[in-house]
């Protein structure tokens, strides 16, 4: 079984500390909110993209409630554009991911299994996640993997808050690919760097942390780490479809726009974002369930820019 894997790290404080160690590093992903860039362009690679009806199956390995599972399973419902939704909604955000060449990527809730019994231990490799990613049904879906809160994974917090990769069944060249996700969830491991903006960050800007829509401050932080790399596997999914720099650190859909939820956004600062009158919780996108979410931007390709749903 072959594989490889596109990381992503929402932290906009690891991008601090490699500026300060490294200069020359200015241009790379992780340094893309912080600094001045030449006008962002994703170029596409002529690969294939994931459009259509694609299944999305959800593989949770270690303790996950019942109401953090219903967080993020409301989510992945809410990207359907059947559902009718008060405006911004989390469908018209994904709605964007059409204007990447022609037609739509739908998302189904599939399958789930739920793993509590730790089967491989609380620390993991990157090996396990494939593992775990290829126990359901991959033709025409997205096997995603969430870790609990006390399970460490291979750069896990220091490189990475959420992956997606593809692997192949079998050995020879025309082996069938499939699609996976990995998001861990970072509440006792690394809130400041993967849960922000919902968690005061270790490093860089000190702005006060923003009150989670859903009361998590891990799970809404997996959201946000869950809508990047989704964006990214449609668009991007083996290594040859949209993305800016190298195809082993590209900037993606959204890996292109990080720390932006907002107009006005800046490092530090998510940008203006809606706040509920009753929760004092910050959101930009409404969900099933009367659920509400921050999601981050999205690069539009017929503008080049940066959108963001308020």
């Amino acid at each position: 079984m072959a594989s490889s894997t596109s990381f992503y790290c929402s932290a906009l404080i690891l991008s601090v500390v490699l500026l300060v160690a490294n200069p020359s590093m200015a241009t790379t992903r992780k340094l893309s909110a912080l600094v001045e860039q030449d006008p962002l362009l994703l170029k596409y690679h002529k690969g294939e993209l994931l459009k259509g009806n694609l299944i999305v199956n959800l593989i949770w390995y270690g303790k996950f409630t019942p109401t953090q599972r219903s967080i993020l399973i409301d989510f992945v419902q809410s990207l359907s554009p059947s559902r009718t939704l008060i405006s911004p909604s989390v469908s018209s955000w994904w709605k964007t991911t059409e204007k990447y060449k022609t037609g739509s990527s739908k998302i189904v809730l599939g399958k789930q299994i739920i793993d509590e019994k730790y089967r491989f231990g609380k620390s993991l490799k990157n090996v396990h996640i494939v593992y775990l990613a290829s126990q359901l049904k991959m033709q025409n879906s997205i096997n995603v993997v969430f870790t609990a809160k006390d399970v460490t994974v291979e750069g896990f917090c220091m490189s990475k808050c959420g992956s997606h990769g593809s692997a192949s069944i079998g050995k020879t060249k025309d082996s069938k690919k499939f699609a996976y996700i990995w998001v861990g969830n970072p509440e006792t491991q690394c809130a400041g760097q993967c849960a922000w903006p919902f968690h005061q960050p270790i490093y860089g800007p000190q702005s006060p942390p923003l009150v989670s829509p859903n009361a998590d401050v891990g799970v809404d932080g997996m959201v946000i780490n869950l809508a990047t790399v989704l964006a990214g596997t449609v668009t991007n999914p083996f290594k040859n479809g949209f993305f800016q720099g190298p195809a082993t650190a590209p900037l993606e859909a959204v890996s292109a726009c990080t720390g932006i939820f907002g107009k006005g956004a800046y490092p530090g600062y998510a940008g203006d974002v809606l706040t509920d009158k009753v929760t004092g919780a910050s959101f930009n996108a409404r969900g099933i369930n009367g659920r509400k979410y921050l999601l981050p931007a999205m690069w539009d390709p017929k503008t080049s820019t940066c959108l963001t749903l308020v």
